[in-house]
């Protein structure tokens, strides 16, 4: 069966970290399908992103499932979507059981990656998750599943040349992959056990409409906006400054990546439960390249200002780049959205109705040279 075709609608679903970034996307994604949502976070919600077509296909909203007085409740909108507002770092074992009660699936987008030090990292990554882990468990019923959001830089460096499989063992360089590691083997750990029925997608770094301005291309995004409000006023475009650019990464989109995580939510067990799965689109994309093509797109004229050449630091991963075959054949899933259409949905986020992206295909493929990065 393939994975648009997985019955979605009427199931519960509960997004954690569902204000941030992706939480919104995946958020959006499910309700279009006719699933009831709901979004935990510790802050208030914002709008749903729009849910991308290839991703999800309108169905008609259902009620959005209860939750314990323990969290604040923001009742469910027009698209059957509700918002519980739960510090999830903070809040009792009881507290995390009752806003899990009655969801058919988990995704667990919640986490620390900006402008956040090692140890809150670790509370936010790792051990978040492992009292995650242990709350399911703990539920009556048959197994809830529970989709985990890893992350490529738990492989550190990853495969030399070529793409890195899942059976790579990771070798993570920051604090960021080895506190998202530790998260993954909680939920490795949690699935060799009855009770949990959960999968780990290692996504590639995501792109879209809302990236955090903590990311290199949020950052990016956030000066072209400045610059065409400066433009605007009949002021010139002030210099981009940024770090060295001299590696390659692997990019997703949002939309992908929510039906990736619609594919896992509704894979048989048998197929993913205690599963990694890589989902990115197999290409080592420049750094350098991006950034320019996003200045072209922008239709703006904007220098560029690379910082000089830093010393060697074991933080530095020169080239990340996934191999998705296994997203393939346990998810049916692959990548749909191209570069630039990622790229075009972030600027129309930031830029002036009146000046859309623009610009013709960018030429970059997976034998680019990987020297460019974040």
């Amino acid at each position: 069966m393939r994975p648009e075709d997985r019955p979605v609608a009427g199931l519960s679903v509960v997004v954690l970290g569902g204000t941030g970034f992706l939480g919104r996307h995946l958020g959006a994604a499910f309700a279009a399908r006719g699933a009831r949502v709901r979004l935990v976070s510790r802050t208030a919600r914002p709008a749903l992103a729009p849910a991308h077509p290839e991703s999800a296909t309108a169905a008609p909203s259902a009620a959005a499932p209860p939750v314990s007085a323990s969290a604040h409740l923001v009742p469910a909108d027009a698209r059957g979507v509700a918002a519980a507002h739960l510090d999830l770092l903070t809040a009792t074992a009881e507290e995390i059981t009752a806003v899990l009660a009655g969801a058919d699936v988990v995704v667990n987008a919640a986490g620390r990656a900006w402008r956040a030090d090692e140890a809150e990292m670790t509370a936010g990554n790792a051990e978040l998750v492992d009292r995650l882990v242990t709350a399911l468990a703990a539920l009556p019923g048959p197994p809830v599943r529970l989709v985990q959001l890893g992350s490529v830089h738990e492989y550190g460096a990853g495969a030399p040349d070529g793409a890195t499989g899942e059976e790579h063992v990771p070798a993570p360089v920051t604090p960021y992959g080895r506190t998202k590691l530790l998260g993954t083997r909680a939920v490795l750990r949690g699935a060799r056990e009855p009770g949990v029925d959960g999968v780990v997608l290692r996504l590639a770094n995501v792109i879209g409409a809302g990236v955090p301005q903590g990311s290199l291309f949020g950052r990016v995004a956030a000066h072209l906006g400045d610059a065409a409000r400066a433009e605007a006023r009949g002021e010139k475009a002030a210099a981009l400054h940024l770090p060295p650019l001299r590696t390659a990464r692997d990019l997703v989109d949002a939309g992908d990546v929510a039906a990736a995580v619609l594919a896992a939510a509704t894979a048989p067990a048998a197929a993913v439960g205690g599963q990694v799965i890589n989902v990115g689109r197999g290409e080592a994309v420049p750094m350098r390249a991006l950034v320019d093509r996003m200045i072209a797109l922008s239709g703006l004229e904007v220098p560029v200002v690379e910082a000089a050449e830093a010393p060697a630091s074991r933080t530095d991963v020169p080239r990340q780049c996934l191999d998705v075959s296994r997203a393939r054949s346990l998810l049916g899933w692959r990548p749909l959205r191209s570069v630039d259409d990622s790229l075009r949905d972030l600027l129309a986020s930031v830029l002036p109705p009146e000046r859309p992206p623009h610009g013709t295909p960018l030429g970059i493929t997976a034998g680019a040279p990987a020297e460019e990065g974040e």
